[in-house]
């Protein structure tokens, strides 16, 4: 095959067609998944950006309720209850020092949440390929953890950048939460002294 001066040979056209189908098959999973999978906006941080790619995006840690969660042994932190036994959204770690812990998410009660599944333990330590990495904060309360991989979202070169937030300001997103695999991104929105917007970029 002759395109202009470049001929393609079979291999070059093989090739071409499987890095086609690769990335199609991507982009049919992703909007599978925004079909098919629950989706919740919940509050985001942004944290430094360190993928060394083209174009601007904002790296962004998510806000995961753990209050169904369960720490290995218990030991690592402390659940303040109530007198029937039930989690109170206290504080959670009370150690110096922030805890982190394997958890799989789920959509509930118009929240994302982390369930650490029972069983996830291997000779008493976790699975370090089960569920999201979740971290808890010293005295936060067990409905503020976050989700310690950040989540990235590209915006167009000429867009305005929501960062920085001015006071008052909260930064909320959207997000598509497949069965395994983090959450997501589909869109952001501003929250500004009890306003919400979402926000557009052309």
């Amino acid at each position: 095959m002759k395109i202009g001066r470049f001929t393609l040979s079979g291999v070059s056209i093989a090739l071409l067609v499987f890095q086609l189908l690769v990335v199609s098959s991507i982009a049919g999973k992703y909007l599978w998944q925004r079909w098919r999978c629950p989706s919740v906006w919940t509050r985001a941080a942004a944290i430094d950006p360190s993928l060394p790619m083209r174009g601007r995006y904002l790296s962004l840690q998510l806000t995961v309720d753990g209050c169904q969660s369960t720490l290995p042994s218990a030991k690592l932190a402390t659940f303040p209850r109530d007198v029937n036994g039930a989690v109170k959204p206290g504080p959670y770690v009370l150690r110096p020092q922030p805890v982190t812990f394997r958890a799989n998410l789920k959509v509930e009660n118009n929240k994302l949440v982390a369930v650490r599944p029972e069983g996830q333990d291997i000779g008493g330590q976790e699975d370090p390929a089960a569920g999201q990495e979740i971290s808890a904060m010293p005295s936060a309360p067990c409905g503020q953890m976050t989700l310690t991989d950040g989540v990235d979202f590209y915006i167009p070169g000429t867009a305005k950048s929501p960062l920085p937030l001015e006071p008052g300001q909260e930064l909320w997103i959207e997000v598509t939460v497949p069965p395994t695999g983090p959450p997501r991104p589909i869109q952001l929105a501003l929250k500004d002294n009890g306003a919400w917007k979402p926000l557009a970029f052309q």
